[in-house]
């Protein structure tokens, strides 16, 4: 039987991995076995925080707005209810902003979440 000769097949794929592994800390980035490791895992944590990204987004806008809120006097809760009630259609990221940037807005549209 003749012999196969694989080509340049496991290279090119080792060196995709540890192109995938550039920058990592000690041996994490030049040697392939644990290189290849830290790969899967780091890919399995960029895959799990970008859905994650958008919860704690979430929950900072909700956290600066519930603070903006209570400057002028009203809850969160109070605020977002009043809002559905007034058909003020604004989600919670613009909402942010408008209490970061802007307050004297932020406090309008608190008054007409209030009526």
């Amino acid at each position: 039987m003749t012999r196969v000769k694989r080509g340049n097949v496991a290279r090119k794929r080792r060196n995709k991995i540890l192109r995938l592994a550039r920058g990592f800390q000690g041996s994490n980035g030049s040697l392939f076995r644990t290189a290849n490791q830290r790969v899967m895992k780091a890919l399995c944590n960029s895959y799990r925080d970008r859905r994650r990204r958008k919860r704690d987004f979430r929950r900072l806008w909700i956290a600066r707005i519930n603070a903006a809120a209570r400057l002028n006097g009203i809850s969160y809760s109070r605020l977002i209810g009043g809002l559905k009630k007034a058909d003020v259609r604004i989600n919670r990221k613009m909402l942010a902003q408008l209490a970061l940037a802007d307050p004297s807005s932020f406090s309008t549209v608190v008054s007409a979440a209030s009526h």
